[in-house]
Parts: C-alpha cells; sequence; structure tokens
C-alpha cells in the first residue's frame, strides 16, 4: 500500500489474535506516546487480541502513562509469530531487537512522519507533514467516543515532545486541533508540559551546562557543536535520556543557522543529532550519513575522530546552506 494513503487501522487489525507494537531505539517522546497510545486503545477496541508493546526502557518522566510498565523491555513474548506488527516512528532498521518480530509477522503495517522513511511494511501510513507519530495515531482512531483520558494523555504528550510544546515548525492547525480535542479529557496539561518537557534532574543540568560550556562555534558562527564522550557520560553517571534537549538548547545561539550535539556510544563512534532554523535542511545531511528524520531535526550513527566527524558534517551543511542560498 502507498505510504501516503489512509488506512483504516481497525481493517488492518481487525482479524488478529497476536498485535505487536514496537518503535525505534533509544525511545523519545514521541516514540513512547505513540506506543503507548496505540498500545492502550488496541487494548481496548480488541479484546479478544493479545497486545503487546516493545521499547528499550523508556525515560522515568513517561511514567505518569498508564501501563508503560507493560512495555517488553527484554524483547521477550510466547507468540512465535505475530499475526500483525505495527513499527511506529521509525523504519524497520531502527526497531532494535523488537526488528525480529516486525520480519516475522504476518502482516507488516508501518506509520510514521519521517520524511527519510519510504516505507517498510504490507501496509504504511507514512505523513511527512504530520508534526508527530503520535499525532497520526490520534488522525486514525476513527471512532473518538473510545478515547479517555489515559490514550489521551499518552497521545498529548508524544505531540507536545515531537513540536517542542507548538514552537517547531511542523506544528500545524490540525495538530492544534487534536491537542485541543485531547485535553478536553481532562489532562493536567500544564503538569505534564513542566514534567515531562522541561523539568531537569541535577544530572541532566550538569552535564547540559558542560555540553554548552565546552561547545564550539565554527562556519562563521553559524554553525555551533559540542561532544561528550564516554568519560564524562560515566563521570556524571549519565544516560542517554539525560541528553535530551542539548542540540535544541544549542541551536538557541543567536547567529547559529545549525547545531550539532554528539555522544560517543563505542570506541570511535557517535550518536549525532542535528537542529537547523531553516537553512540547513539536517534531513539531507543525516541521509548522506546513514542516519534520517526531519528537515529541522534529524540524527545519524557516525564513526571516526570527534574532529573527523565535524569536518565530515561540514562539507554537507555548507552543501545545504548553499542550495538553500
Amino acid at each position: 500500500m502507498g505510504v501516503g494513503m489512509r488506512i483504516n487501522l481497525l481493517e488492518e487489525v481487525k482479524a488478529a489474535q497476536t498485535i505487536g507494537i514496537g518503535g525505534h531505539v533509544r525511545p523519545d517522546g514521541d516514540c513512547v506516546g505513540a506506543v503507548m497510545g496505540l498500545y492502550l486503545y488496541l487494548k481496548k477496541v480488541c479484546p479478544q487480541a493479545k497486545v503487546q508493546a516493545f521499547l528499550e526502557k523508556p525515560a522515568d518522566i513517561f511514567s505518569c502513562i498508564k501501563d508503560i510498565n507493560e512495555i517488553r523491555t527484554d524483547f521477550s513474548t510466547d507468540v512465535e509469530v505475530f499475526d500483525v506488527f505495527i513499527a511506529l516512528d521509525t523504519v524497520k532498521d531502527r526497531l532494535g531487537e523488537g526488528e525480529k518480530y516486525f520480519d516475522g509477522a504476518k502482516k507488516k503495517i508501518n506509520i510514521d512522519h519521517h520524511v527519510s522513511n519510504s516505507g517498510s511494511g504490507d501496509v504504511n501510513y507514512i505523513v511527512p507533514g504530520a508534526s508527530s507519530t503520535s499525532e497520526l495515531v490520534y488522525d486514525l482512531i476513527e471512532d473518538k467516543s473510545v478515547l479517555d483520558e489515559e490514550i489521551a494523555r499518552a497521545l498529548y504528550i508524544g505531540i507536545i515532545h515531537d513540536t517542542g510544546v507548538f514552537k517547531y515548525s511542523n506544528t500545524s492547525p490540525s495538530t492544534l486541533k487534536a491537542a485541543a480535542e485531547l485535553i478536553s479529557y481532562g489532562l493536567d496539561f500544564s503538569r505534564l508540559i513542566e514534567e515531562t518537557f522541561y523539568e531537569k534532574t541535577y544530572v541532566q543540568n550538569q552535564i547540559l551546562g558542560r555540553a554548552l560550556l565546552e561547545s564550539i562555534l565554527f562556519m562563521n558562527g553559524k554553525c555551533v557543536v559540542s561532544m561528550l564522550d564516554k568519560r564524562t557520560m560515566n563521570f556524571y553517571q549519565a544516560q542517554p535520556h539525560d541528553l535530551d534537549g542539548i542540540v535544541s538548547q544549542l541551536c538557541n545561539t543567536k547567529g547559529v543557522e545549525c547545531a550539532i550535539f554528539m555522544y560517543q556510544t563505542d570506541v570511535l563512534e557517535y550518536k549525532v543529532s542535528l537542529r537547523s532554523e531553516g537553512q540547513v535542511n539536517v534531513a539531507k545531511v543525516a541521509e548522506f550519513f546513514g542516519g534520517g528524520g526531519h528537515a529541522r531535526a534529524a540524527g545519524a550513527t557516525m564513526r571516526g575522530t570527534f574532529h573527523d566527524i565535524v569536518n565530515n558534517l561540514s562539507d554537507q551543511i555548507a552543501a545545504q546552506m548553499k542550495a538553500m542560498d
């Protein structure tokens, strides 16, 4: 099925006795919100089916989502082959250990909003213009009368995280309409925004300060980069989820068009996050190095020394700046 064609989700899963749901490695707010929102919805409307969700352990800030402890973080299941497996917010290659369930499923469904995703399933619903995969899940719930406060909370959290609380350019009138309808279910939306998006632990503030202090401007002040190596991560006892938001804060630097934040994951290997103010299509930059994402927010895993990676990124960033002129 074509990637942009609207699907009838209930029709696709109605005959299934076993349904698996998975998201990408190192799940962010949209991934967690979409997976849990869909999980809670399908548990409610498909009582005949065994529904299981698979993710790496979500950050503690998402503990307010109902049944989040039911996520299979150990990727174990007594189901040999799922009737349907739904990959959310990612291509199948980034499902991590969940990829084996997706590959083995009788029917594979892929729902995503990343422009770099050409569709990994038998059935695909890929809408690059959407703010978030959580908004797409909300959109696919045809009968809104089945929504409740718990489903609404999960999807609302996903939307605010991928829109930067409605700040980013991916926010559309339909996004705001969906958010308005979701908070009508009695959500304490102010608290959800504060506790899941803005509030930081002491360690997170320390490591953010370290990243900002050691950042470097280059390309005539149009780019900024910062890096944390494993030694620094270990010193602060920081986990990958403690680094959320650093690249966005770097991008707030006056005069900067593109921000790069990377942290070491192995010897000569770094997870690289990119943000743009609009003059650089960072999705194109990330795709060149095997990653992907959106025009203003993307990422990739790269190998080499810190300086080699910055030099390689600089060439592609410069090419994107020239293309935008």
